[in-house]
Formats: structure tokens, sequence, C-alpha cells
């Protein structure tokens, strides 16, 4: 079974930086897509980033081009979320979840296995 481990999340004021974490547990993990999704107070969940298996692709959403960055280290079996100049609209609960589809996965109906969440606050 997969088991999907987020942490990191946490207070910060606006401009600040957090990194995410999210440990994966079960079959091998490089052979799995990741993504970050997030869902804010009386929202729906959206999109944020993916890695395909490979390293040599990654999406952003709008929305955090050029503040977040995401990457894996498959020796860890950690996938990490970089965001710098957190905003306060970035303020909602981070998911992170995976797949086992080559292509970069954008949609939440494309992902089988998924955390549990870390709440980040971003503070005006």
């Amino acid at each position: 079974q997969v088991q999907l481990v987020e942490s990191g999340g946490g207070l910060v004021q606006a401009g600040g930086s957090l990194r995410l974490s999210c440990a994966v547990s079960g079959r091998t993990f490089r052979w799995y897509g990741m993504g970050w999704f997030r869902q804010a107070p009386g929202k729906e969940r959206e999109f944020v980033s993916a890695i395909s298996w490979t390293l040599s692709r990654t999406a952003y959403a709008d929305s955090v081009k050029g503040r977040f960055t995401i990457s894996r280290d498959n020796g860890k079996n950690t996938v990490y979320l970089q965001m710098d100049s957190l905003k306060p609209e970035d303020t909602a609960v981070y998911y992170c979840a995976a797949n086992q589809k080559p292509a970069i996965s954008l949609y939440e109906s494309e992902y089988s296995y998924w955390g549990q969440g870390t709440q980040v606050t971003v503070s005006s």
C-alpha cells in the first residue's frame, strides 16, 4: 500500500518561504508522477505543481510560477515544494499526490494516492 505524508507547513509572513516535503512509502518511488494541490477555505482544491518520473518535466499553476519550485529525491522517496515570496492568497491546506502515469498530470482525477495535507498560513 502506498502512503504519502506531508510536512513542513506552518505560519509565515508575506514574502517569506517554506519548504514542504512529502515522504512516500510503498512501491518504487521513482515510478511515480508526483503533484501538489491546495485547498483554501471555501474553495475547491486546485493544482499547484507536478513533476514527472524522469525529472525532465515539471508544471506549475500560473499563480505560483516563478515563486514555487518542485523537486524530488528518489533516493529519499521524497518530493519537495519550495515556496518563496509567499502571499496571503497562498494560504491553504497543501496536499501531495502520486500516480503511475508517465505523462505529467495536472488533474486530481489522474492521481490515485493522496496525503493527509499540511496547513500553510501566510499572514499579511
